[in-house]
C-alpha cells in the first residue's frame, strides 16, 4: 500500500496494550480496540481505545472497518477469534496478523477464506505489565501471505524493528529459541537465587547482586561472541573447584540438576581445560 493502513486491534492484554499506542504514535490510525464480551476484557479495551483515539468493540459483535486486523490474543483463542470476526463481516479488511511465535498463519483460515491476506509477524520481545520496552532494532519473525508479509515489513520498519521471513517448517524451532531468551532465561535466574541461598543470601539481595555480572557477561556476548566472553573455573580447568560445588549442591538437586546440564554444554562448546576430567566428575 502507498499509505498506511488503518489498523484494528483484536485483544486488550499485554501485547496490545504495548502495541496499539506504539502504532498510534507511528502515525497509524488504530480504528478499534476489539475484546470478548467479559467484563474485565470490555474495561481493558475502553481504557485502551481512550489511549488510541478508537472505539471499543466485542468479538461478538464487531464488524470491523479497518484495512489491518492485528490479533494480539493468546495461541488458543486465535483461530477462535479470527472466525467470530470473519462471521461478522470483513468487508473493509484487507490483511490480517496474529503474533503468535509459535503458531503459523493458517489460524487465520476463517479470514484468509473470506479473502483476507494473512501473516503471522511475532516480535522476538518481552511483554509483561509495568514495562514499556523499546522495538529498536528488534527483530520481528515473519510468514505468511507474500503481499501480507510486505505491509508487516513495512510496519515493522516504521515501528523501528527489524523483519526476518520465517519457513513454516522452522516455526517450532523458532518458538523454541524464543522461549529460551526470556521465560526460560528467567527460570535460569531463579535457579541462580536459589545457590545464592546456599551461600546464606537473601533472594532479594541475590537478584540486585547478580545484575552487574549478569549486565556485563550479555555485554561481552554481544560484542566479543561466546569464546571470548568465557570465564571462571571451567577456563581454567579447575576440577577440584568443580568438585566442590557438586558436593554442596547435593543438597539443592534442582539446583545441581541445572548446574551439571550446563556445565556439559560448556565441556562441549566453550574453551575449557582439562575436558577429559571434568567430563569424569560429570559422569559420577
Amino acid at each position: 500500500m502507498s499509505r498506511k493502513p488503518t489498523v484494528a486491534i483484536v485483544g486488550a492484554g499485554s501485547l496490545a496494550t504495548f502495541l496499539a499506542p506504539a502504532l498510534h504514535q507511528a502515525g497509524y490510525k488504530i480504528s478499534e480496540i476489539i475484546a470478548r464480551g467479559r467484563a474485565q476484557s470490555r474495561r481493558r479495551a475502553r481504557t485502551l481505545a481512550t489511549k488510541v483515539g478508537a472505539r471499543a468493540e466485542t468479538t461478538e459483535t464487531a464488524a470491523p472497518d479497518a484495512e489491518l486486523l492485528w490479533f494480539c490474543v493468546p495461541d488458543r483463542e486465535i483461530r477462535g477469534a479470527a472466525a467470530s470476526v470473519a462471521r461478522q463481516g470483513t468487508s473493509a479488511v484487507r490483511f490480517a496478523f496474529h503474533s503468535s511465535g509459535a503458531l503459523l498463519s493458517g489460524e487465520l483460515g476463517a479470514l484468509r477464506t473470506a479473502g483476507v491476506l494473512v501473516a503471522s509477524v511475532h516480535p522476538l520481545m518481552t511483554f509483561v505489565p509495568r514495562s514499556k520496552p523499546s522495538l529498536d532494532g528488534v527483530p520481528f519473525a515473519l510468514e505468511g501471505d507474500a503481499a501480507a508479509v510486505r505491509i508487516a515489513r513495512s510496519i515493522v520498519r516504521d515501528l523501528g524493528g527489524e523483519s526476518f521471513s520465517l519457513s513454516p517448517k522452522r516455526k517450532a524451532a523458532y518458538h523454541a529459541w524464543a522461549t529460551m531468551t526470556s521465560p526460560l532465561l528467567l527460570a535460569y535466574l531463579v535457579t541462580l537465587e536459589e545457590a545464592a541461598t546456599a551461600a546464606g543470601l537473601r533472594r532479594e539481595d541475590a537478584r540486585r547482586m547478580s545484575l552487574p555480572i549478569l549486565r556485563q557477561t550479555v555485554e561481552n556476548y554481544g560484542k566479543l561472541g561466546p569464546q571470548y566472553s568465557f570465564s571462571g573455573p571451567f577456563i581454567r580447568g579447575d576440577v577440584d573447584t568443580v568438585a566442590k560445588h557438586f558436593a554442596l549442591l547435593k543438597r539443592h538437586p534442582m539446583t545441581r540438576g541445572v548446574y551439571a546440564t550446563l556445565a556439559r554444554n560448556a565441556i562441549d562448546r566453550l574453551p575449557v581445560k582439562n575436558r577429559t576430567a571434568l567430563r569424569r566428575l560429570l559422569e559420577k
